[in-house]
């Protein structure tokens, strides 16, 4: 499997999640189980059945995690020479060249992406269209609504 691009502070973030599962989740779980299998029949026990599905949830999810975290390469953006270029984990002001409307984002992992918080995956269209360029260089983004086309404000190594 191929190496999975991650910040430092997703990797703690998947960490503190992968902590939660083990050290709270599972034995919560485990102890509904056992709660459950006193009640007797367990055909017809639906504690039993959703306690067996929570459990099925929460392995599948650490092992998803541990699986990142073995293939993650973990990039400190601020540990890497300023160049003035947009790189993985650079913090990116853009203006809409047409509405003039101006957003920041930061390209992050995929797993760290959450537009709400202007993370943005990169591999996403708008990261890829950014990767390599400078302050001033105007991109062209092709989203579902048509071309969009940015000039980059500043590039920040956060």
């Amino acid at each position: 499997m191929s190496n999975v691009p991650m910040t430092v502070s997703g990797e703690a973030a998947l960490r503190k999640e992968l902590d939660q599962l083990k050290k709270v989740d599972r034995p919560r779980i485990t102890q509904a189980i056992a709660e459950a299998r006193e009640h007797g029949d367990l055909k017809e026990n639906a504690e039993y059945h959703a306690a067996r599905e929570q459990q099925s949830f929460n392995e599948g999810r650490i092992m998803e995690i541990e699986s990142k975290l073995s293939n993650a390469q973990v990039i400190d953006v601020t540990k890497i020479p300023y160049s003035g270029k947009v790189i993985f984990g650079t913090t990116v002001d853009l203006i809409n060249v047409e509405s003039e409307a101006t957003v920041t984002y930061r390209i992050v992992g995929d797993d760290e992406a959450d537009v709400k918080q202007n993370l943005i995956s990169v591999s996403s269209p708008i990261a890829r269209a950014l990767i390599g360029k400078e302050e001033g260089d105007v991109v062209v983004v092709k989203a579902p609504g048509g071309d969009v086309e940015y000039e980059i404000d500043r590039v920040q190594h956060i």
